[in-house]
């Protein structure tokens, strides 16, 4: 247990300076303004974004995801950060809105979301359920059986949660100016919006607003994977083991965007005591 403590602090430690000289040069650099600053006066990332034409528009800021407001029920605070969950890192794309487009992430802004998006009752709930499995299957022998086995389990689960969202949140989507969000389409067919989320894995938005692949999500996938061999000592080593982990992780990935994009109806169809907001 000692042992597997040590590992999560040095990872953590090490998460942490990796991300410090990426936070302490946004605190250096100019702040661009959203009030319809013109562009020539604001930093490449700012995201005050030119039509077309070459003209100068004011990004529209997503709406916030699930409040106490939302839900009447029981539990309120435990209901709402589950249920909130998959809007974490959700946006609504503006198709009212021709030639509109999304405010981007500050390097501040994709550190917090990382976090948000990390450190809330669900990563546990997966990190526990993982943790689960892995006892069940005998993963990681090394570590044992009963409480100390399973205790043992959770930290390296955890650890995969975590080191998997700063990769793909916040660490490259930084360096390749790539938005770690996913824009759920809300319309149109449900074939079209299948393969629009199953697309996330393969194609993002950039801090520009414009469309690359999603490199975020193949790198930082591999990363989490290379890093998780440091502490989970029953992995195979080599190229077949760790591309099979990173296809598993990017599957992974792809579920939940599934989930973002029909989370709206989920929630209607289900009766959850949630308002569904004006996606369009």
């Amino acid at each position: 247990m000692q042992r597997q403590r040590n590992v999560c602090k040095t990872m953590a430690a090490a998460l942490l300076l990796l991300a410090a000289p990426f936070l302490l040069a946004q605190n250096a650099a100019p702040v661009g303004r959203r009030d319809g600053t013109p562009a020539g006066l604001l930093s490449k990332n700012d995201p005050i974004l030119p039509h077309a034409r070459g003209i100068a528009t004011t990004c529209i800021e997503p709406e916030p995801v699930f409040t106490i407001e939302d839900y009447n029920g029981p539990l309120q605070h435990l209901v709402v950060h589950i249920a909130g969950k998959p809007d974490i890192k959700t946006v609504h794309a503006p198709h009212s809105k021709p030639g509109a487009v999304l405010c981007s992430l500050r390097t501040g802004e994709k550190f917090k979301l990382f976090a948000q998006d990390t450190f809330e009752p669900v990563t546990f709930m997966v990190a526990g359920f993982n943790a689960g499995i892995a006892q069940a299957e005998n993963d990681d022998p090394g570590f044992g059986q009963g409480a100390e086995g399973y205790g043992r389990r959770f930290g390296a689960a955890f650890a995969d949660q975590v080191s998997g969202e700063f990769f793909g949140t916040f660490l490259y989507p930084t360096l390749f100016h790539e938005d770690p969000r996913y824009y759920r389409m809300g319309h149109g067919s449900t074939g079209r919006r299948l393969g629009h989320a199953v697309n996330h894995a393969f194609i993002t938005h950039r801090d520009s607003g414009k469309q690359s692949f999603n490199f975020s999500e193949w790198v930082g996938t591999a990363s989490g994977t290379a890093l998780g061999n440091l502490y989970h000592s029953g992995n195979h080593r080599g190229f077949q083991p760790a591309a099979r982990g990173v296809g598993y992780s990017v599957l992974t990935d792809m579920g939940w965007d599934m989930l973002r994009e029909f989370w709206p109806e989920i929630c209607k169809k289900g009766h959850l005591p949630f308002k569904i907001r004006d996606q369009h």
